[in-house]
């Protein structure tokens, strides 16, 4: 156990931090499996409302320093290039 002030303040600090960053990962999971599932059901409407929202979300979350920038643009693209595909196809 912690045996100064600033060690039992780090340990909050990094519970804290610990649930943040697992609510973000979980989110950022969840964006992409309703954009991966929409796009598995062929349902080109629904896919392209819910790329829209992930976008936003992607990138609203490099704002917040939660992603680096490059990577929600190569996950943005990879749902982007997958919805292209899919809209070429029907």
């Amino acid at each position: 156990m912690a045996n100064h002030k600033s060690a039992e303040k780090r340990i909050r600090q990094t519970i804290k931090r610990t649930e943040r960053n697992r609510y973000y990962r979980t989110r950022i999971k969840n964006i992409i499996r309703s954009v991966r599932e929409s796009i598995a059901s062929q349902d080109i409407s629904k896919a392209q409302e819910v790329f829209k929202i992930a976008n936003k979300e992607l990138h609203k979350f490099v704002s917040k320093g939660v992603l680096k920038k490059n990577t929600a643009a190569r996950k943005v693209s990879r749902l982007n290039a997958a919805l292209k595909k899919l809209s070429q196809s029907a």
